[in-house]
């Protein structure tokens, strides 16, 4: 297959770097090409560095442009040139966490009708016409509104663009729906050489953690460890939400992470690749594949 193209829709500025940004930055330098839709400009981010505060939604409410900036970098980083907001820079408004005011915002992506939304993002689907989706599960990964409603604005523009009779331009069906994944297996792992490394990012049990797959559900591996500075550096750019110490990150909280070159997926649609033996536990790898791809594009044709 030589012509693969792969769409990834996030909810917020830095979503993509920190959890697919080592399989974008693979697959750019193989030649794919790598599109990302962005559904808002993560206006009620936390701010983590001080002299930048007055950004915040409860002062300057001028987060979302400066992170427009933040993304361009963290795109850079990454090689991808093909980045999109949902129908433009502000059309929906970062929703906040699940339960607060801001939810309610006249703007906000929570809020958004769903087939408008969908319909913006059929548009960059018939254009880009990509044989693969990635966006997160029905639980939004970690239950947060704007990731939630990027995958039912996801799952929907995946059933509207092949429909002939909904919009504009050609319908197109993609062929293989991924949702992002971490297992739990490797979050622990990291947690544990967190524990012994000498940095000031503070550990928090896996298991209270709100997010985490079990080994058994992850259909797909995609070891992008050489890619993994790309990735760093991408976080990096994303200065006003991620504090970086390689190997590690935290965002506000201040929880530590590890920036992983090897990321998970698990195909939600379409038919799944033939299973290959993937990187060893100590790279970051879940060890040998019950039936586990190590392409996002296995089996296409």
């Amino acid at each position: 297959m030589t012509d693969r193209r792969l769409l990834l829709v996030h909810a917020h500025p830095d979503d993509e770097s920190i959890g697919t940004g080592a399989t974008m930055a693979k697959y750019v330098a193989e030649g794919a090409h790598v599109t990302l839709v962005t559904c808002t400009l993560g206006e009620e981010g936390e701010v983590i560095p001080q002299d930048l505060a007055h950004l915040a939604a409860d002062q300057d409410d001028a987060l979302g442009p400066y992170r427009i900036g933040e993304l361009e970098a963290a795109c850079q980083a990454l090689g991808v040139e093909d980045h999109r907001f949902l129908g433009a820079p502000g059309r929906w408004r970062d929703s906040g966490m699940m339960g607060v005011a801001s939810n309610d915002h006249p703007k906000a992506f929570w809020l958004a009708g769903l087939d408008e939304a969908a319909g913006e993002l059929v548009k960059v689907i018939r254009e880009v016409r990509p044989q693969v989706l990635v966006t997160y599960d029905d639980n939004g990964f970690y239950g947060h509104p704007d990731h939630i409603q990027a995958n039912r604005v996801s799952r929907r523009a995946f059933e509207l663009a092949a429909k002939p009779d909904f919009g504009e331009g050609e319908p197109w069906q993609i062929a293989k729906f991924y949702h992002t994944a971490v297992a739990k297996s490797v979050m622990q792992r990291a947690n544990e050489a967190l524990r012994e490394a000498d940095v000031d990012f503070i550990t928090e049990n896996v298991d209270d953690m709100p997010f985490g797959n079990r080994d058994e559900e992850i259909t797909t591996e995609i070891d992008a460890r050489p890619w993994i500075g790309n990735k760093i550096e991408a976080l990096r750019a994303h200065a006003t939400q991620i504090s970086v110490n390689d190997p590690w990150f935290a965002l506000s909280n201040n929880i530590g992470q590890e920036v992983l070159g090897v990321e998970h997926y698990i195909l939600a649609i379409g038919v799944p690749g033939p299973p290959v033996p993937g990187p060893p536990i100590e790279a970051g790898g879940l060890g040998e594949p019950h039936n586990r791809e190590n392409d996002l594009f296995a089996g296409i044709h």
